[in-house]
């Protein structure tokens, strides 16, 4: 029995792994992630350049606004909590027309400060291209602050009390909750870079293991090698050695994963990089402020007994998973089914997927946290729910323990079926069939 099974598994995974597509898949997985990693080096090839900041020229027809906008750009800088002014302003006296004509300044603003009939300032900015929602709200903050400081300075208003009034405030952060210190911003930092390096890898390779593992069933039913196949080995031995093979096929791709991140990170040192936190923010990514804000919290202690725990609820989900998807496919006749079959497992793995991104916004909600035992859901959820504080480790304990007889259920009831169905190849009393064999 073992060596038919080795034999099986062996045979199962040849199949998956030594074919073309199977290679391509992982060179262009390989190479996305290689390009991700070295993204800001690939935009600079081209001629981008993450370091340059928004170029602003000033023409300050008023002559008293352009000193105080800078100021107000500093002090919008130092509430980002940035090392660099968000805009770079160059005042001239230069007409927009002589500005764009020069090619460097294509992607330039120019903002035109004129006095208003009320003797304080209205603007005009004006760009080659269009200027997204993000950064118009952050210019026209800068510029209405900067008109509150020059009516204030034609107020008659002491030049030392406006330059306090002016100035950005010094906002020191408090919190009582010795526990709470850090944790807040270290946990969102968790769940904005692990999550979609950790969660959305499992879910994609728990839909993929339902898929393939169906598609292999079906495949031997339809080419009738399953009647050759059983008259060698029991149902038993068939079936655990589909669900052995996917679930080795499954982690072999999650290795190879892991293999090409620290790749992507080996290239980026030899490229130039001397790591992944050199990624800057205007990259759409702080890298380095994600990981010093993770480091610098107490969620990284946490983090030790927090990794095993979902490590070993990912492992028994998927054994669930494979599990599952070989009794319904033994209960169809053609892949057609089997897709129908298999769609409210995605349905339920969706809604999964969604709640735990969505998990912070749920915060105290009894329903999510009972959502995050609902089998299958909870290796999606549950993690969320244990960085987030919502749930602790004796009920995440719980849910793996609720996976763990979810698995035992399917692997004694579902066996019964599996025997069955694996040689039924019409559709008409099925369920009864089905139904007979439980009972059996």
């Amino acid at each position: 029995m073992t060596k038919k099974l080795k034999f099986l598994v062996g045979e199962s995974l040849k199949r998956k792994i030594k074919t073309k597509w199977f290679v391509a898949a992982n060179i262009l997985i390989l190479i996305v992630i290689l390009c991700l990693f070295n993204i800001d080096g690939i935009i600079k090839f081209f001629g981008g350049d993450f370091n340059d900041n928004q170029i602003i020229y000033v023409n300050d027809k008023s002559n008293m606004t352009y000193e105080t906008l800078k100021l107000q750009n500093k002090n919008y800088t130092k509430l980002l909590d940035d090392d660099e002014e968000v805009f770079e302003l160059k005042k001239t006296d230069k007409s927009s027309e002589e500005i764009f004509k020069d090619e460097d300044n294509k992607d330039a603003w120019y903002l035109t400060i004129n006095s208003d009939e009320n003797n304080t300032i209205n603007a005009e900015l004006i760009s080659d291209g269009y200027i997204n929602s993000y950064d118009f709200a952050q210019i026209s903050g800068i510029i209405n602050s900067a008109k509150q400081s020059v009516a204030l300075s034609l107020s008659d208003v002491d030049p030392v009390e406006l330059a306090k009034i002016s100035e950005s405030v010094d906002i020191e952060r408090v919190i009582l909750d010795e526990n709470k210190k850090g944790e807040e911003e270290g946990t969102q930092m968790i769940m904005s870079t692990v999550f979609p390096f950790v969660i959305l890898p499992f879910f994609i390779l728990s839909l993929f293991l339902v898929q393939m593992v169906g598609a292999e069933v079906n495949d031997e039913k339809t080419t009738r090698g399953m009647e050759i196949i059983i008259s060698s080995v029991s149902p038993k031995v068939h079936f655990f050695s589909k669900v052995i093979a996917s679930n080795l096929f499954v982690l072999i791709q999650g290795a190879l994963l892991v293999a090409f991140v620290v790749l992507g990170l080996v290239s980026r040192m030899l490229l130039g990089g001397t790591s992944i936190t050199d990624i800057p923010a205007s990259a759409g990514v702080d890298i380095s402020g994600m990981v010093n804000s993770i480091l610098s919290s107490d969620v990284i202690n946490e983090l030790v007994y927090i990794i095993p725990l979902v490590i070993i609820l990912m492992l028994v989900t998927f054994l669930a998973y494979s599990l599952l998807a070989g009794v319904l496919a033994s209960m169809t006749t053609n892949i057609e089914d089997f897709q129908q079959l298999q769609t409210p497992i995605m349905i339920i793995s969706l809604i999964g997927y969604y709640l735990a991104i969505m998990a912070g916004v749920f915060e105290g909600s009894l329903f999510i946290k009972i959502l995050a035992f609902f089998p299958f859901i909870s290796a999606i959820l549950a993690p969320s729910l244990l960085v987030l504080g919502q749930i602790g480790v004796f009920e995440f304990i719980v849910a793996i323990l609720i996976m763990v007889i979810v698995v035992f259920l399917l692997i004694k009831y579902g066996l019964k079926i599996y025997k069955v169905g694996i040689l039924n190849y019409s559709s008409k009393n099925l369920w009864k069939k089905m139904f007979k064999a439980l009972r059996g």
